[in-house]
């Protein structure tokens, strides 16, 4: 190996080394930011977890008379923001049911105008004629409501004679 080509090699390194520390700084000037914004996000963790325990009602003592009175505030306002969501899901879980119902009622008529049979009256008092369409049944079983003892004389089937 002859002299020049050793001090080309020499200056390569030297250069790239020289690229290798510039570029470290530079890794190194950029971790600073990511590192504070580490820092300044687990601090908000950390006070959304203490806020989120006081919502539940835990970690209070420390609570002025004010900061309670806040709590009681937002969570009242929570409150009615849940209550009106809820109330929206049952007005809509209503009419999907209403639109349920008339459908079944229109299927209903359609299959009892097919037997031949009156279409059901709805307007008026929906009980006495649905009651009047089924047929009551009456099957006897064995069973028998009451204490043990009394079983015996109530039921003269289970006296052996």
């Amino acid at each position: 190996m002859d002299l020049s080509s050793m001090n080309r090699t020499i200056e390569r390194y030297q250069k790239r080394a020289k690229d290798v520390g510039i570029s470290s700084r530079m890794v190194k000037d950029n971790m600073q930011p990511v590192k504070e914004d580490a820092f300044t996000l687990a601090k908000k963790i950390d006070i959304l977890e203490v806020s989120k325990r006081k919502l539940l009602g835990d970690g209070l003592e420390p609570c002025s008379i004010d900061e309670l009175q806040q709590l009681e505030n937002q969570l009242e306002r929570s409150l009615t923001r849940i209550r009106a969501r809820k109330n929206q899901l049952f007005r809509e879980q209503i009419e999907k049911l209403k639109g349920e119902e008339k459908i079944l009622m229109e299927e209903n008529t359609k299959l009892r105008e097919k037997r031949g049979m009156q279409p059901l009256d709805l307007s008026a008092t929906k009980t006495p004629q649905i009651l009047q369409d089924r047929q009551i049944i009456e099957v006897e079983t064995g069973l028998f409501i009451g204490p043990p003892d009394s079983r015996d004389t109530a039921c003269p089937q289970n006296h052996k004679s």
